[in-house]
């Protein structure tokens, strides 16, 4: 599980630094609290290309994957509300 967690940490560095601030620390804080089957979704989430997250999670354009949809919006969403990534972001 650990090589699982330092491939999907990779996965989170990304082009578009919003994403790539919002997905990192995420994933610092909050994956080792995720059981097996969020981590799996996590890391099909990471698939998307940045435009396409930055367009559901900041302008609510719609993956057409409810699962993913649910995931995000129980997670990073929630997560960026928290002031966790705007403070890192507004920094």
């Amino acid at each position: 599980m650990n090589q699982e967690i330092n491939r999907i940490y990779w996965k989170c560095r990304r082009g578009m630094r919003e994403i790539d601030l919002l997905l990192r620390e995420f994933a610092q804080e909050k994956l080792p609290m995720l059981d097996e089957k969020d981590v799996s979704i996590f890391d099909s989430i990471l698939d998307y290309d940045d435009q396409k997250l930055f367009d559901y999670i900041f302008k609510n354009v719609s993956l057409n994957n409810p699962q993913h949809e649910s995931f995000i919006n129980n997670n990073l969403k929630k997560f960026t509300k928290q002031g966790n990534f705007w403070s890192i972001y507004l920094s």
